[in-house]
């Protein structure tokens, strides 16, 4: 429920003790996902060495063609053909081989993000709100998405161009070492300056990735806050202060992006001044290797062919370490994620609550979002079945924490809460949240007809039964005005519904599953005067025999409420009926005078 509670602010200071995992640690979690594509991954490597093999064979079928051609009348043109047609199979062996490892490379590249995407889908449902409550939505949506699709494509290019290219690295020193130790080893003594040039930039590259992922991150969670929230912004005139912080944000982008793009592009231009190293070297010696006759025009032919194949991986694999480097970072922030700490799991035995008989205790109970910030303490109250318990007070003392406490979307720190006797903790979370009928001030509808969002809590139900629900929450005169009734289709945002036609909506699911308790938060804020006055006869006919809490900053609209409870900072200063409390004339008096002054 992604608007289900409107919470406080303490719960955004909720400090995330996360590790940021090393890079060797996000490897290792990588590889674990790869492993279960383990003869994808076999097949490809395999295919990998076909082809380096074949790629580092045609060289020396070139340099035996070249052997051939002796001088003026001496070329042997059939062994020439012979090679010919033997490049020729090799080649067409080399580009299908090619293509079936790139196949395999793509199946495994965008299973294991599948697999990802769906680990980390499974695990925000399975988190607490406390987490949802800390961390912006543009952020976490960026996690799941941005960064996820950056991660595929350096794997992807990891698969596609780090196989072959250290294949063909150590391929072509075999082969180079079979044709003449000698260049061989000048080959050999020039690489070391490669690896120290993708050292150097690997180990400044990974931080800076990584800076810019959060930076995006933050960026991605400014634009989704102030896109959903255009009105609010352009009632306040808040639309340069918005775009001076986005400027802000877009700065520390920028700056963080330069100086990885920086870093990671002084990896070429090296390894290419390395590459024309090797090559230089390998010509002259191979050159006067030759002149002594150590070795034939048509094999320092090939050699130099190695020599240039032997270099070109390294600009590939550079170029690869950039982006892993990118994509590791990316794999961190994701993998953050996937591990978080889930919700409190349900105990081995839970109880299923059916036919709640409505009894409610809340007993010695104390919460904090914050550790060092109390908000209720030693918390007691116990409830009848059937009454029903209006909560007041000021913004901020705990009303609707309570509300979170009983659906137990938050767990107590101390005490407990009981529910017909059990403690809330040993009863499933999935029945214990059905037992209750909840409408908020805050409205939750989703993408799809009005039906479907009036019988969400009862998809059995008939035809019959939705009308009669929308016509107990007076919402069927205006659902019938609607170009399709009932099957007219709207946004998750209720797109052109008013705010009360929605909560009209929110209170019709309600009335449709009729569950045992009720909680209703501001349940008619939105709602006109008179048609509020219909829905409260009809809400005071539902919660009859339920157990109802009822949350109002209208004091008019909890008078008949069996008991009220005033609280203050987290505690209940007074209860009792509204009669009894105007007459004691303390902090509820306050309140209620306050409203009808004058």
């Amino acid at each position: 429920m992604k608007n289900a509670v409107k919470h406080k602010s303490e719960k955004t200071e909720t400090i995330n003790t996360c590790q940021k995992p090393g890079q060797m640690q996000t490897i290792r979690k990588v590889l674990r996902y790869i492993r279960r594509y383990w003869f994808m991954v076999t097949l490809s490597l395999l295919l990998a060495v076909a082809v380096v093999a074949l790629t580092l064979y045609v060289p020396i079928l070139t340099g035996d063609a070249v052997d051939l051609l002796l001088g003026r009348g001496l070329v042997d043109m059939a062994a020439i053909f012979d090679i010919m047609f033997k490049i020729g199979i090799a080649v067409l062996v080399t580009a299908a081989a090619q293509w079936v490892m790139n196949t395999c490379n793509n199946y495994i590249t965008y299973h294991v993000i599948r697999d990802i995407r769906e680990d980390a889908f499974r695990k925000l449902e399975k988190l607490p709100l406390q987490y949802l409550d800390s961390h912006a939505y543009g952020e976490v949506v960026s996690r799941v998405i941005a960064d996820v699709d950056t991660f595929a494509d350096g794997l992807l290019m990891g698969f596609t161009q780090l196989f072959t290219g250290v294949l063909t690295i150590f391929g072509t020193l075999l082969f180079m070492l079979v044709t003449n130790i000698p260049i061989t080893l000048v080959v050999v003594c020039i690489t070391p300056v490669s690896f120290l040039v993708a050292r150097f930039v690997a180990t400044r590259t990974y931080t800076m990735f990584q800076e810019q992922s959060e930076v995006r991150g933050e960026q991605t969670s400014l634009i989704e806050e102030m896109v959903g929230n255009l009105k609010v912004v352009k009632t306040f005139s808040r639309e340069e202060a918005v775009k001076e912080q986005f400027g802000e944000i877009n700065g520390r982008l920028q700056k963080a992006s330069l100086r990885a793009i920086f870093f990671s592009s002084i990896t070429n231009p090296a390894t290419r001044f390395v590459n024309s190293l090797v090559y230089a070297g390998v010509g002259v010696f191979g050159a006067l290797t030759a002149i002594g006759g150590g070795i034939s025009v048509g094999r320092l032919s090939c050699f130099l062919s190695y020599a240039n194949q032997y270099t070109k991986p390294f600009n590939e694999i550079s170029g690869v370490i950039t982006e892993l480097q990118n994509a590791i970072a990316c794999a961190a922030r994701i993998f953050e994620l996937i591990e978080e700490e889930a919700q409190t799991p349900e105990a081995e035995n839970a109880k299923v609550l059916s036919d709640a008989g409505g009894q409610v205790e809340l007993d010695k109970v104390s919460f904090r979002y914050v550790p060092d910030r109390p908000l209720i303490r030693d918390f007691n109250l116990k409830v009848a079945p059937g009454r029903r318990v209006a909560i007041v007070g000021p913004t901020g003392c705990g009303k609707t924490t309570i509300i979170n406490l009983l659906m137990r979307f938050y767990d107590v720190n101390d005490g407990c809460i009981k529910v017909d006797g059990t403690d809330i903790r040993d009863y499933t979370r999935g029945s214990l949240r059905t037992s209750y009928g909840m409408v908020l001030q805050e409205t939750w509808l989703r993408a799809g007809t009005i039906r479907d969002n009036i019988c969400m809590g009862r998809p059995d139900a008939t035809e019959e039964e939705v009308v009669a629900a929308a016509r107990a929450a007076h919402a069927h005169s205006f659902i019938k005005r609607l170009p399709k009734g009932y099957e007219t289709v709207i946004t998750e945002d209720g797109g052109s519904l008013s705010q009360g036609q929605k909560q009209l909506l929110c209170i019709a699911r309600v009335m449709l599953c009729l569950p045992p308790m009720l909680i209703l938060d501001e349940a008619t804020s939105s709602i006109d005067t008179r048609t509020e006055l219909k829905i409260q006869n009809a809400f005071a006919r539902m919660m009859e025999g339920r157990t109802s809490f009822i949350v109002a900053h209208r004091l008019s609209t909890i008078k008949e409420a069996d008991i009220i409870l005033v609280m203050k900072d987290g505690n209940i200063v007074e209860q009792g009926n509204h009669e009894t409390l105007l007459a004691q004339n303390g902090f509820y008096a306050k309140l209620y005078n306050s409203q009808f002054a004058g």
